[in-house]
C-alpha cells in the first residue's frame, strides 16, 4: 500500500454580471434585456455561458489537471443562470451542482457555490444579511454571506463566500460598509468555533478591499485566519486593475488548521491568480488587463473584469496495488 498526493482546487472567480435576458419585475436588471441599450442577446448570453465555463474548467489544471472542487462565484442573478452555467458545454461533463439564495441586492445579484457532486457533500446552507444604514437613515441592502457546510475527502469544512460592498461612492466614503461586513463573517465564525474549536473555515469572496485594507485586517487578526494573497499582490499582479494599477479584491482566506499535516488530510499548499494570457486584452494600451464582456455600454465579448483567484489543499490517498499472482 503507498500513498498518493492528490490535489484539490478551490476557486473565487467574479463572472461579472451573469443575467439572463429575461425581465425580472423584482430587481434592477434593466441594464441586461435584448432590448436594452447594451443589447443583452441570447447570443451574446450564451456566448458568456461558454466562455466562462473555459476558464472555471481549467483553474488550476496547470498543476492538477481537474477542474476546482469548489468555485465561489459573484456576480450571478439567479438559479437560472447558474444551471445554465454547469450545465454549458465547458462543465457539464464536471458534474457541478450549486448553492444559491436570493438576497435583497438592489442590482439583484447574488454570490454562489459550485461544487462537484462526486468530491463534495453539502450538509448545511443558509446566508446571513449584512445590516447597513446609508447616509439617509435608509436600509441599504447588498448581497448576503453564503455559508455552505460539506464534507470534502471526508473531513467537514465551512465555505464563506461574499460580495462586499463598493467602492462606487469612494474608497474612504464606504470603507464602514465593508467594516460591517468583516465583522459579520467574525461573528459566524465565532459561533461555528464555539461549536466545533477545530473547525476547519475558508472565507472567500471579492471584498472590494485590497490585502492591506482595515476590513480584510480584521477579518484576519480577529477571525483567526491566514491570508496567503498578501504575498500574491504585487505592483504588476492582481485581479483586476483600476486606472492601470493591480487591485487584489479577490482573496481566499483559511483557519490555520488547513497548515496542520498531522492532524489534517487537508493540508494547504499554494495560492495563485488565474491569469492565463487567454482571460487577458492582447493590444493597446490595455494589453495584459483582464478581457471584459463589456466596457460602458460597449460589447467587447470577454469574460470578465475580474480574474479568478484559487487555492489548492494537498492529500494523501492511500492506494492498494492489486493482488497479482
Amino acid at each position: 500500500m503507498n500513498n498518493s498526493t492528490v490535489f484539490y482546487t478551490i476557486a473565487f472567480y467574479n463572472i461579472e454580471n451573469l443575467f439572463d435576458i429575461e425581465n425580472d419585475p423584482h430587481t434592477n436588471d434593466d441594464d441586461f434585456l435584448p432590448t436594452s441599450a447594451k443589447r443583452w442577446t441570447k447570443k451574446r448570453y450564451q456566448n458568456k455561458l461558454m466562455k466562462l465555463g473555459t476558464v472555471i474548467s481549467k483553474i488550476g489544471t496547470q498543476d492538477t489537471n481537474i477542474a476546482p472542487v469548489l468555485v465561489g462565484l459573484a456576480e450571478v442573478e439567479n438559479k437560472t443562470v447558474l444551471s445554465d452555467l454547469i450545465n454549458s458545454k465547458n462543465l457539464i461533463d464536471e458534474n457541478y451542482d450549486y448553492v444559491h439564495f436570493d438576497s435583497l441586492d438592489e442590482r439583484g445579484i447574488d454570490v454562489a457555490l459550485l461544487y462537484k457532486k462526486d468530491d463534495f457533500k453539502v450538509l448545511h446552507s443558509e446566508v446571513f444579511p449584512v445590516h447597513l444604514i446609508n447616509e439617509k437613515g435608509e436600509q441599504d441592502y447588498t448581497r448576503d454571506i453564503l455559508l455552505v457546510q460539506g464534507k470534502l475527502h471526508n473531513e467537514l469544512i465551512t465555505v464563506i463566500v461574499n460580495h462586499w460592498s463598493s467602492r462606487r461612492e469612494g474608497e474612504k466614503a464606504t470603507a464602514y460598509k465593508r467594516i460591517a461586513a468583516a465583522n459579520k463573517v467574525n461573528f459566524i465564525i465565532n459561533n461555528l468555533k464555539k461549536a466545533d474549536p477545530n473547525t476547519k473555515i475558508i472565507v472567500m469572496g471579492d471584498f472590494n478591499d485590497n490585502p492591506n485594507s482595515e476590513s480584510l485586517q480584521i477579518l484576519e487578526k480577529e477571525g483567526h485566519l491566514f491570508n496567503p494573497f498578501k504575498t500574491v499582490w504585487s505592483q504588476d499582479n492582481g485581479s483586476l486593475s483600476y486606472n492601470f494599477e493591480w487591485n487584489l479584491f479577490d482573496q481566499i482566506l483559511f483557519s490555520t488548521n488547513f497548515f496542520d499535516s498531522t492532524n489534517s488530510n487537508l493540508v494547504f499548499s499554494q495560492a495563485k491568480i488565474f491569469n492565463s494570457k487567454f482571460l487577458t486584452q492582447y493590444r493597446n494600451k490595455y494589453k495584459g488587463q483582464p478581457f471584459r464582456t463589456y466596457v460602458g455600454l460597449k460589447y467587447k465579448g470577454g469574460y470578465s473584469d475580474h480574474f479568478p483567484v484559487f487555492i489548492q489543499l494537498k492529500t494523501s490517498l492511500k492506494i492498494t496495488k492489486p493482488f497479482i499472482d
